[in-house]
This record gives structure tokens, C-alpha cells and sequence, in this order.
């Protein structure tokens, strides 16, 4: 698969690069980032942490904002930033900023005109990461996180396949969707009316049923997000996660909002969260 580098600047050491190439999954162009700590730059094959932005974002947002290349260059671990949707000529759209292009979700539509193109659940667990892995020095070891709707992303990616991760952590995730307005939006728009088929894509609803290996999870939220009680379900997740005895570390933030200054303030503590497991 043709890789072309967008933009390549160094950081602590190793190198941050944006790529674009041909998704057959999205079946358009996409964009990603990568940072690769010096000890890949020397041709050790490292751990990923696979990140999810939210609303509105691109692979950029997290990489500019986040100062997370300081502790990954310190720690060892690559950080991989896809887009948050399909985007270009023909990729259906909508005029709202939480519908459509910048608005993915991270599932896998099965509505038109959605489904030509919204495959993002296809796209962030299974050929991004096959393509990370097959041009980069990179190890199998992965681990994923997000914020906001890419929160609800990296839960829901974990929850459906396990198998694939580590760790995972979120930083103010949707974590109910069926209940919360973003989340019926998209739902409907993306899977339809039905909604013993949202069942699939929502944190708190997979959680409820989940019967495998339960996997080391973080969630950090600010109380003062604005967005708390109308939009994330925080308290649903909690809820779900000590019925099933699942390891969730909740972490609750005064005076913290919903923007990149939170996730800036506690990205250090989910890199170290995650690489307990990533370089056990």
C-alpha cells in the first residue's frame, strides 16, 4: 500500500509524521499520524497506543495539543492518530458539526448514503493497524485511548475485540450513547431506527453482556465539562462496570472542562497507565 508523507517534524528525539494513503476499507483517501520515539528510530520494534479524537477533529488536534510525545519519547511507545471520519469528494456529509464528516463515531454504518464510506470501526482496529504494522518499527503489543467520542471509540473497539488490546483508556468518553443526543443522532443517521442495533456499538450496553477477559481500563473526567450530565453517561458506565467486576479506574477531575487543557493535564498519568501493560 502507497504510504505519502504529508509532513515529518521532529520531537524528543524521535519523529512525528502525518501520512496519507488509499483505504479499501473507507474506499477514499486517508490521513494519519504517527510518532515514533527514538528507541523505534533506533530499530527497536515498540508498542502502539492507538488514539481517538473526538468531534470536530483530525489526526492533528491530539499531536499538537496533547504534549504527549515527551513521555511516549521517554517510555518507548509509538502513538498513531487516524482521523476522526472518512473524508472527499463523494463521502456523504452533513452541514452539522456532530453528523458526517468529523463525526465518524468509530462504527461501521449500515444506513445509506453512510455505509459507502463509514467504516471507521473496520478501518481503526483492523487496516490501520495492519498497515502500522507491516512500514513501521513497530511490535503486535497495542493498547487505545480517545477523548469524547473517540473515548467511546477506544471503549467500544476494546469491548468488541479484546483480543487486539492490551489496555484502554478515555478521557471524557460518550460512554451511553443510545441515551444521550450525539449518540441517538449518529445512530440513527448511521444504523437506523432499530435500536436493539445500536446494542452493539454502545460502551455501557457491550459492558452489561461482556463474558471474556476483562481488560485494565482508565476514565478520566472533568467535573466542571460542561457536557458531563446531557452527553457522556459517565455514571451508566461506572454502574456497568461494577456489575460485571470489571477493572475500571475512574478518575474525576474539579474544575476541569471537556477541552484539550484536561487532556493535556493527564495524558502523562494514561501513558504510564498503559505502559504497565504494553511493556510488561
Amino acid at each position: 500500500m502507497m504510504l505519502e508523507i504529508v509532513s515529518r517534524n521532529k520531537s524528543f528525539g524521535g519523529w512525528h509524521t502525518q501520512y496519507s494513503h488509499h483505504s479499501q476499507v473507507l474506499a477514499c483517501p486517508m490521513r494519519f499520524a504517527i510518532y515514533l520515539p527514538p528507541q523505534a528510530v533506533e530499530g527497536n520494534p515498540v508498542p502502539v497506543l492507538y488514539w481517538l479524537s473526538g468531534l470536530t477533529c483530525s489526526d492533528e488536534n491530539f499531536m499538537q495539543k496533547a504534549g504527549a510525545q515527551r513521555i511516549a519519547a521517554e517510555l518507548g511507545i509509538a502513538i498513531v492518530a487516524p482521523d476522526t471520519s472518512p473524508r472527499g469528494e463523494g463521502v456523504a456529509d452533513d452541514p452539522a458539526y456532530d453528523l458526517g464528516m468529523g463525526a465518524g463515531f468509530y462504527l461501521n454504518a449500515t444506513q445509506s448514503p453512510w455505509h459507502a464510506h463509514y467504516q471507521m470501526h473496520d478501518y481503526v482496529t483492523d487496516e490501520l493497524p495492519a498497515l502500522i504494522e507491516a512500514h513501521f518499527p513497530v511490535s503486535t503489543r497495542r493498547a487505545i485511548s480517545g477523548h469524547s467520542m473517540g473515548g467511546h471509540g477506544a471503549l467500544v473497539a476494546a469491548l468488541r475485540q479484546p483480543e487486539r488490546y492490551l489496555s484502554v483508556s478515555a478521557f471524557s468518553p460518550i460512554s451511553h450513547p443510545s441515551l444521550c443526543p450525539w449518540g441517538q443522532k449518529a445512530f440513527t443517521a448511521y444504523l437506523g431506527d432499530d435500536t436493539k442495533a445500536w446494542q452493539a456499538w454502545d460502551s455501557c450496553e457491550l459492558l452489561s453482556r461482556y463474558e471474556g477477559q476483562p481488560l485494565p481500563t482508565r476514565v478520566d473526567v472533568g467535573l466542571d465539562d460542561s457536557f458531563l450530565t446531557t452527553q457522556l453517561g459517565i455514571e451508566d458506565l461506572v454502574a456497568a462496570a461494577q456489575a460485571r467486576s470489571w477493572p475500571l479506574e475512574l478518575h474525576q477531575h474539579p474544575g476541569y472542562d471537556h477541552s484539550y487543557y484536561f487532556v493535556a493535564s493527564f495524558i502523562e498519568d494514561h501513558l504510564r497507565f498503559h505502559a504497565r501493560y504494553l511493556l510488561a
